[in-house]
């Protein structure tokens, strides 16, 4: 029912894994293939019985791992790591199938989880000796916070679980994965495998249903939550874990503007564009949402978009050729059909698309509308899904203006040839991660957060392992 030396025998049952054991519960429940409609093997869902159990295995295990020295919790991360990576292609596939984006993405999503965790847990946090005299030294340093919760979202389930347990285990704190009720099935693996490298009660993972996130965000044991996914959801969030002053990490929604100066090289800028706008099918919080090209080349540059759109292939991520696979659960396909419900109610103008495909699965045709308002629910709300706005700009300070109307504030960018002026506008742009001439390019050592109602503190690189540790400052006597 499990697995054998570093790779799996079986990939066909699935578990909850509380301090160091594989458990399954009375009642299940499946997912579903999201490109086919067809229902997957069974998984547990979880009780309050089971967030209980978890979280005292937890803080029994907290009490000897944050003792364990760093360099030793770097080698059973690592050698994780790379028992994950001989299951590599078997990850990949249960990813497509579960999640529905393509194969390709499927195996550069689990080769970017490698990546962060090894890069994650690389990074060893110094005290910090801040004043030295004669009489005293004071001393900064980073202790384990305690018991960790990470709450992954079904859009990136590999990669977004494995940034989450890297830094957690590697600050010297136990994590209990909780992944999205839509994907459950490779995270409950990652965790299976990790049994082998980690005490019990250090990584454990439990699958439930819509109850499970308020039981362990409001639960008295566990000491922060990392949680990505909606604003919506991160709101609540932070209220629950308000009541125990729980620590929080909340990476949430986005807006993100892409500003598009007349000087850019449009046949190459354009597919650019569109490609990361509607990479794994628009589901990504940092996907280029609002597109503003300069005025004086908007209709050939709109044209050239449409014409790259209307080569993007959808369809089973499992068949070659897809750039993109179905939206992944029915819930939010319905989300990103009343966008489309919109185009007729608002009397907008659709570039390209507009239409659902008539597939089995959940599959939606990219979709780009012509200059719709800026008070339009297109141009202000989040789709997370393939429709994007495309709109037209003659005055710099005035786009700057419009790109920063938005509650949100995770990413933006700025193309251009002349990369003066794009890094002089990007400096201007309020987004917790700003690019110039690309978009989407992350790296696990630099932090990742957002501004405004995208989120609360930030991950990865060394601030973001810092947030998994409280501060001691130390006024050492000398004499």
């Amino acid at each position: 029912m499990g697995s054998l030396g570093t790779t799996f025998t079986v990939w066909d049952g699935y578990y909850n894994v509380i301090n160091g054991e594989l458990k399954s519960t009375t009642q299940s429940r499946h997912g579903i293939n999201p490109a086919t409609k067809k229902s997957l093997p069974e998984v547990p869902v979880a009780t309050q019985g089971d967030v209980d159990e978890a979280v005292s295995a937890a803080k029994s295990a907290f009490n000897t791992w944050s003792q364990v020295p760093w360099n030793e919790r770097k080698k059973a991360i690592l050698a994780w790591a790379d028992a994950v990576e001989k299951n590599f292609d078997d990850f990949a596939r249960l990813l497509t199938t579960e999640q529905g984006k393509p194969l390709v993405f499927a195996k550069a999503e689990v080769e970017a989880g490698l990546h962060w965790t090894r890069t994650l847990a690389n990074i060893e946090i110094k005290e910090e000796v801040t004043k030295e005299d004669d009489e005293k030294q004071v001393v900064v340093r980073y202790t384990p916070l305690g018991v960790c919760v990470g709450i992954v979202p079904w859009n990136f389930p590999i990669l977004l679980a494995m940034a989450k347990i890297a830094p957690s285990l590697v600050t010297g704190n136990p994590i209990i994965i909780k992944p999205s009720p839509f994907t459950p099935y490779g995270d409950l693996k990652l965790v299976e495998l990790g049994q082998q490298f980690f005490p019990p009660g250090v990584l454990q993972v439990l699958s439930g249903d819509d109850n499970l996130g308020p039981w362990l965000t409001a639960h008295p044991g566990p000491d922060k939550i990392s949680f990505t996914g909606s604003s919506f959801t991160g709101k609540k969030v932070m209220e629950s874990a308000s009541k125990t002053l729980k620590r929080v990490t909340l990476e949430l929604g986005g807006k993100d503007p892409t500003i598009v100066c007349p000087d850019v090289d449009i046949a190459t800028v354009a597919p650019k564009i569109v490609s990361l706008a509607f990479l794994n099918s628009g589901q990504i919080c940092l996907a280029i949402k609002r597109i503003y090209i300069h005025e004086s080349i908007y209709d050939q540059f709109l044209a050239t978009m449409v014409e790259h759109t209307r080569t993007l292939k959808t369809g089973d991520g499992m068949e070659d050729g897809n750039y993109m696979g179905p939206i992944q659960n029915a819930m939010q396909y319905e989300k990103v059909k009343g966008f489309f419900a919109d185009i007729e109610k608002e009397n907008l103008k659709v570039a390209v698309g507009g239409v659902n495909e008539e597939k089995p699965g959940y599959f939606i045709t990219p979709t780009i509308l012509d200059r719709p308002a800026d008070t339009a629910r297109i141009t202000v709300d989040e789709p997370f899904g393939p429709i994007v706005p495309a709109m037209s700009w003659k005055d710099e300070g005035e786009v700057i203006e419009r790109a920063n109307n938005t509650k949100y504030g995770l990413g933006a960018s700025v193309w251009s040839s002349d990369v003066q002026t794009a890094n002089r506008i990007a400096r201007k742009l309020q987004a917790g991660t700003v690019w110039v001439n690309t978009h989407f390019e992350l790296d696990p050592s630099a932090p990742f957060g957002g501004h405004k109602e995208s989120g609360i503190g930030h991950e990865w690189g060394e601030g973001g392992l810092k947030s998994f540790c409280n501060v001691q400052t130390l006024f050492l006597k000398k004499v």
